[in-house]
C-alpha cells in the first residue's frame, strides 16, 4: 500500500511544520487511518500497540481542535503510568511547537500536587494524566471539565489491568456529553468493550492488522534451555551480541529482583523496574538507562509500559509471556525509528509450544538457535579485547610503558608473549563453568507437530533426540551425577564400567551418544548412567552387551581413549542389584 504523506491529511501549517521538524514524512498505518476519522469528529477505537506512532495519531487531531485563545481545559488524555504521561506530554508539546499559546501539563502521582495545582491555575488547555491523579484534581476543583471537548484513553487495556476501571468510568461520566471520545487499546477485553458501548457514540474502529503487529526490522531467535541454565545462557548472549542497551523481560517482580542480583554479581550494569519500586527509584533507574549508565534494564510487562528509548538494540524474553499481545509489546521496544533490532526468547520445556502459538499469531518467524559455546564467547571476548589494544596502540605514545615492561622482563624469566597472554587472560576474566550439556539440535517451531510424542508425548515426560526419556538431562545427587531416568538393573540388563567420569569433562549425554553411535543400538534402550569423578557405570540390555563392548574397544569420547568392560561387581551400591 502506498504511504500517505502528512500533507495529504488536511493538517494546519503549524502542525505540518512541527511534524517536519520532528523528521517525519509519511504517516504510519495507524496515523493514516486514525487522523482523518478524528478530524471528522467521530468517536474512535484504535487497536494498536506502543511503537506504532499512536501518540501522534491522537495528538495531532486533538491539537487541531484546541483554541489557543481559550485558557480553559479543553482536552484530557488518560494513560496508565507516570513514565507514559511524561513521554506523551513531551511528544504533544513537540507537535504543538509552532502553535503559540497552547499549554500541555502532565499530572501523575508521586509528584507534589501543589506544584501541579499552581500550573493548572496558570491556564492549561491539555492535561495528560493517570486516572487517580486526574480524579484527585477533579475532587479539588483544580481541574474543571466544563469546556473539555476531547478525551483520549491511551493503553485502555493496561489501565484496566492496573485497577483503574472505576476511575475511568467516574471521569468519563463527569465530562460534558457533547465531546469526542477516543480510545486506544492493544486488546479489547469485555470491560473495555463495555466502556466503549457506554461512553462512545457510533465509534469508528481503526486497527493495525495482525501482519503489522510485529516490527519487521526485529530479527527474532529462540533457545531451548534448562531452568538452571537460564542465567548462564542469557549472559552468553549478552557477551556474544554485546548490545549497547537491552531490555530483559520477566513475568514476576520476584523474578526481576533475582535476575538483577545474578547479573550484577557477574559484573553487568543491570537495574530492575517493577511495580513495587518507589517513584524516585523508578526515576533513577530510567534516567540511568536513558543516559547509558545502565546497559541492561530488567522489567515486568506492566512496569515496562511507557518505556520509549530509541537506542534499545535487543530485547530478551527471559520468561515467555502468557499473553501473545505481551510478546508484541516486548519486541516493539527494539527496532524503533527505522533501526534494526534483535529479540531473543529463552524457552523451557513445553513453553516451546506457547512460542509456536505466538509465532502463528504474529505471522512472523522465530528462528531456532543453538546455545553459544564457551569457545564462541571466548573468541568474541578476545576479538573485542584485541580491538581495544589496537586502538590503544594507534592513538597513544606507549614508550614509557615499553621501558617499564623491558625493565621487569629483565628481572623475570618471562617473554613479552607470556606477559601479553597473561594480561589478555586478566582482562577477559574467569570463564564460567560450562554446565550446559545440551546436545539437542535446534528445532523449527513449525516442525513441532512432527516431533509430537517424540519429545513431549502424551505421558508428559521429556525425551531426547534418541527417543530416550530425559536422556542426558542429568541432576546431581551427592557426589554422583545420574541420568534423569534410573532403570532397575535386573537379569536382562548388564552393567558396564567406563574408565572416565566428570573429572574428564564428559557428561552422561557424551557417553550415551558414543555408545549409541558406535554400537548402533537405540539410545532409548540404554538404562541408568551413574557418573562419578573418575569413572561411570552404564546399564545396557544384556543381549547388546557384547555388541557394545566390541564396538567401543577402540572408541574415543571427546578425543579421549576409553576402556569399557563389564562391571563384575565393582559397584556394590547399584540400585536394584542384589
Amino acid at each position: 500500500m502506498e504511504a500517505i504523506r502528512f500533507e495529504d491529511l488536511n493538517l494546519s501549517d503549524a502542525v505540518l511544520r512541527a511534524v517536519g521538524d520532528m523528521g517525519f514524512e509519511a504517516a504510519s498505518p495507524i496515523q493514516a487511518q486514525a487522523i482523518p476519522a478524528q478530524l471528522e469528529g467521530h468517536d474512535m477505537i484504535g487497536q494498536a500497540q506502543t511503537g506504532t506512532g499512536k501518540t501522534a495519531a491522537f495528538g495531532i487531531p486533538l491539537l487541531q481542535k484546541i483554541d489557543p485563545e481559550n485558557k480553559k481545559l479543553q482536552a484530557i488524555v488518560l494513560l496508565p503510568t507516570r513514565e507514559l504521561a511524561i513521554q506523551v506530554a513531551e511528544e504533544i508539546r513537540r507537535l504543538a511547537k509552532f502553535m503559540h499559546g497552547i499549554k500541555v501539563l502532565p499530572v501523575y502521582g508521586g509528584q507534589d500536587i501543589v506544584r501541579q495545582i499552581r500550573s493548572l491555575k496558570d491556564g492549561v488547555q491539555v492535561v495528560i494524566g493517570t486516572p487517580g491523579r486526574v480524579m484527585d484534581h477533579m475532587r479539588r476543583k483544580t481541574i474543571r471539565v466544563d469546556h473539555v471537548h476531547t478525551v483520549v484513553l491511551d493503553e485502555a487495556d493496561e489501565m484496566l489491568n492496573m485497577g483503574f476501571l472505576e476511575d475511568m468510568e467516574t471521569i468519563l461520566s463527569q465530562l460534558p456529553s457533547q465531546r469526542q471520545t477516543v480510545m486506544f487499546s492493544a486488546t479489547m477485553p469485555p470491560a473495555i468493550a463495555d466502556i466503549a458501548k457506554r461512553f462512545q457514540t457510533d465509534p469508528v474502529m481503526v486497527r493495525v492488522v495482525k501482519k503489522e503487529l510485529t516490527v519487521p526490522e526485529v530479527t527474532q531467535y529462540y533457545y531451548e534451555v534448562k531452568p538452571k541454565n537460564k542465567v548462564e545462557v542469557l549472559c552468553r548472549l549478552l557477551d556474544l551480541y554485546s548490545p549497547k542497551l537491552s531490555v530483559v523481560f520477566c513475568n514476576t517482580k520476584k523474578g526481576v529482583d533475582e535476575l538483577v542480583q545474578a547479573l550484577q554479581g557477574r559484573g553487568y550494569f543491570a537495574e530492575g523496574l517493577h511495580g513495587d519500586l518507589k517513584q524516585e527509584q523508578r526515576d533513577r533507574v530510567m534516567n540511568g538507562f536513558r543516559n547509558g549508565r545502565t546497559e541492561i534494564l530488567v522489567a515486568t510487562d506492566v512496569a515496562a509500559r511507557g518505556i520509549d528509548v530509541d537506542d534499545v538494540e535487543a530485547v530478551f524474553n527471559y520468561d515467555i509471556p502468557q499473553d501473545d499481545e505481551y510478546y508484541v509489546h516486548r519486541i516493539g521496544r527494539t527496532g524503533r525509528a527505522g533501526r534494526v533490532g534483535k529479540a531473543f526468547s529463552l524457552v523451557v520445556g513445553k513453553e516451546v509450544y506457547k512460542l509456536r502459538d505466538i509465532q502463528r499469531y504474529c505471522k512472523t518467524k522465530i528462528i531456532p538457535q543453538a546455545i553459544p559455546s564457551l569457545d564462541d564467547i571466548t573468541d568474541i571476548k578476545v576479538e573485542k579485547t584485541l580491538d581495544q589494544v589496537r586502538e590503544m596502540l594507534e592513538s597513544n605514545d606507549l614508550s614509557d610503558m615499553v621501558n617499564i615492561i623491558e625493565q621487569k622482563l629483565m628481572e623475570e624469566d618471562y617473554t613479552a608473549l607470556d606477559l601479553a597472554a597473561a594480561l589478555l587472560k586478566m582482562s577477559m576474566g574467569e570463564d564460567n563453568e560450562d554446565i550446559i550439556d545440551n546436545f539437542e539440535t535446534a528445532r523449527s517451531l513449525d516442525d513441532l507437530d512432527s516431533y509430537g510424542r517424540g519429545r513431549y508425548g502424551r505421558d508428559g515426560y521429556g525425551r531426547d533426540h534418541y527417543g530416550r526419556r530425559d536422556g542426558g538431562r542429568s541432576r546431581r545427587r551427592g557426589s554422583v551425577e545420574r541420568a534423569a531416568v534410573d532403570y532397575v538393573v535386573g537379569d536382562d540388563m548388564a552393567r558396564l564400567f567406563v574408565n572416565i567420569g566428570r573429572n574428564q569433562n564428559v557428561t552422561p549425554g557424551d557417553i550415551l551418544g558414543a555408545i549409541a553411535g558406535e554400537s548402533g543400538i537405540p539410545g532409548r534402550v540404554v538404562g541408568s548412567i551413574d557418573m562419578y569423578d573418575g569413572y561411570t557405570f552404564v546399564d545396557v540390555p544384556r543381549k547388546y552387551s557384547d555388541q557394545v563392548l566390541g564396538a567401543m574397544e577402540h572408541a574415543k569420547i571427546k578425543g579421549k581413549k576409553v576402556r569399557i568392560e563389564e562391571a563384575n561387581g565393582r559397584d556394590q551400591s547399584s540400585r536394584g542389584r542384589k
